[in-house]
């Protein structure tokens, strides 16, 4: 599988090129700005793009504003973002197309190393993966709207590992009750924000989030 990565922090870069190749993956370009990055996008078109959101020149959004860029050139390229924080702006902005994988993790999350890999493999096989802490911070902006007031503690939760990404077995393992209850509470959390559900877990997912981000 191959990967395009950009990071300015060269030991961070490198711990990340090494971590990847251990892991089977095979880093096709490692940058460390924003033009770079696109460059090398547009290029090798990878499997997966893992990128930092601040980049030179500027240190602002230059990694996100060019896997934007190469997405609009190569529609559904997956792209998986890294960040020091959460930044909603960003989040909305990566999530805005629903073609294609992709993913918002924070920076912390990289050492750990079992996350990390999951996470672009996910985002590789066209999945959606969303840092812990992105979907509380969308999940609060679906309550400042009374959107989500309708769902009990047990389907918010349900909600969020959703929206990870995760499937009902592994909701199942992680909530600690059966398959049958999860897909229950679904059902309730789809009928409750008026969304259609879906056989398909990234449909499903997405259409989630496309409804909490409206």
């Amino acid at each position: 599988m191959r990967v395009v990565l950009a990071e300015d922090l060269f030991l961070l870069r490198d711990g990340l090129v090494r971590t990847l190749t251990e892991h089977g993956f095979d880093v096709v370009a490692a940058v460390d700005n924003g033009p770079s990055l696109l460059r090398a996008l547009l290029e090798h078109r990878p499997d997966v793009a893992v990128v930092d959101v601040r980049l030179p020149p500027g240190f602002t959004d230059e990694g996100l504003q060019a896997a934007l860029e190469a997405r609009r050139h190569h529609p559904g390229l997956p792209v998986l973002v890294l960040s020091q924080y959460v930044d909603q702006l960003y989040a909305n902005e990566l999530l805005a197309s629903e073609d294609g994988g992709v993913g918002y993790l924070l920076k912390d999350r990289v050492t750990d190393t079992g996350q990390f890999i999951d996470a672009v493999r996910r985002v590789a096989a066209g999945g959606t993966v969303l840092d812990p802490q992105v979907i509380g911070r969308l999940l609060s902006r679906g309550d400042a709207r009374g959107t989500m007031s309708a769902l009990t503690p047990r389907e918010r939760d349900v909600l969020e590992l959703m929206a990870e990404g995760r499937s009902n077995a592994a909701i199942a393992g992680t909530l600690h009750f059966s398959e049958s209850a999860v897909a229950k509470h679904t059902a309730s959390i789809f009928a409750k924000l008026g969304i259609a559900p879906s056989t398909e877990d990234n449909r499903r997912v997405l259409a989630v989030l496309a409804y909490l981000r409206r």
